[in-house]
C-alpha cells in the first residue's frame, strides 16, 4: 500500500472501527418520560467517562418505593422541572431484572454539581427514564442521583 492509499484508507478504517460504540449509544427519544422509574441498589461496574456516565447496578430482589421520596428536597438546576411531581410519580420497574446498565450525566456536568467519582461496591438509588413499554434491554436514563443524604439533579447545571 502505498502512503496515497494509506492516507485514504485511513478514515474509513477509523469510521468501521468506531461503529459498534455508535449503534450501542441509544438516543434519549426512546426513553418514557412520562413514567419515571426508581431504582436503588450496588453499583458493580463505573465508567466514569464521556460521552455520559455509565453504571452497572445490581438491584436487590425486594426493592421497595421509599416513603418519603415525592417529599425529598432536589437542588434547583438551570433547567426548570417540576422534581415533586417527577418523584411523586416514581414507581418500580415492571420488568424483573435486577441489572441495569445506568446513563448518567455527561462528566462536564458531573463536575459541575461536583459529584465525586462513583466507585464499584457503592449503595445509590436513583430516578430516572426506561425505554417506552420496558421494551428491549434494562436501561435507565438517571434523572436524579441519590447518594447518602445528597440528591442530584442530572438534567442540567446547578441553577
Amino acid at each position: 500500500m502505498n502512503r496515497r492509499s494509506f492516507v485514504l484508507a485511513l478514515p474509513a478504517t477509523c469510521a468501521v472501527l468506531t461503529l459498534p460504540r455508535a449503534f450501542a449509544h441509544h438516543g434519549w427519544s426512546s426513553f418514557d418520560d412520562n413514567r419515571p422509574i426508581y431504582l436503588e441498589g450496588t453499583v458493580k461496574k463505573a465508567s466514569w467517562q464521556n460521552p455520559h456516565v455509565e453504571l452497572i447496578l445490581e438491584t436487590p430482589a425486594d426493592l421497595k418505593l421509599p416513603a418519603d421520596l415525592a417529599k425529598r428536597s432536589v437542588p434547583a438546576q438551570s433547567t426548570s422541572l417540576d422534581a415533586a411531581g417527577i418523584l411523586g410519580k416514581a414507581t418500580l420497574p415492571r420488568r424483573k431484572d435486577r441489572t441495569w446498565e445506568i446513563e448518567l450525566a455527561p462528566l462536564t456536568r458531573m463536575n459541575q454539581w461536583k459529584v465525586p467519582e462513583i466507585k464499584a461496591g457503592e449503595q445509590i438509588a436513583l430516578v430516572g427514564y426506561t425505554f417506552k413499554d420496558e421494551q428491549g434491554e434494562a436501561i435507565l436514563r438517571a434523572e436524579y442521583l441519590f447518594r447518602g443524604n445528597s440528591v442530584t439533579p442530572l438534567r442540567s447545571g446547578p441553577a
